[in-house]
């Protein structure tokens, strides 16, 4: 991995965050998922970028579909969003969202927690790592 690669798409990264933040500060804590992730969104797109919700995603084994997941959200065709409204973020949260880079060309996830207090992960998985 290219010492690098932690600056991939970090504008874009920097400004998802700056909307999800203006979402928990609008909306709080305690709600569902799948609230933020329409609350996102709709500020995403006022922001200007291309926001593609629940976009599905399929896992490959020797060229047979193995497993279809979806993300919640996929903005302007780079950034894989994964949404939480949980306590804390549990690394399996982020094994998720590594393996939804692993199974795309996407190369840069954003875990995105809107529990008691908003916490991210930013995860990277580059395109050259990938087999």
């Amino acid at each position: 991995m290219s010492n690098f690669s932690q600056y991939l798409h970090s504008a874009l990264t920097g400004e998802i965050l700056s909307s999800a933040a203006y979402v928990y500060d609008k909306l709080g804590f305690g709600f569902l998922e799948a609230v933020y992730e329409k609350a996102l969104a709709i500020r995403l797109r006022q922001c200007g970028f291309l926001v593609q919700i629940q976009v599905p995603i399929e896992v490959i084994f020797e060229e047979q579909i193995v497993g279809d997941y979806r993300a919640d959200l996929l903005v302007n065709d780079t950034i894989i969003l994964e949404i939480k409204a949980v306590e804390t973020i549990h690394p399996r949260h982020e094994v998720q969202l590594v393996n939804y880079l692993r199974a795309t060309n996407k190369e840069v996830g954003l875990l995105i927690n809107f529990g008691g207090r908003m916490e991210v992960k930013r995860k990277i998985f580059t395109n050259d790592r990938k087999k």
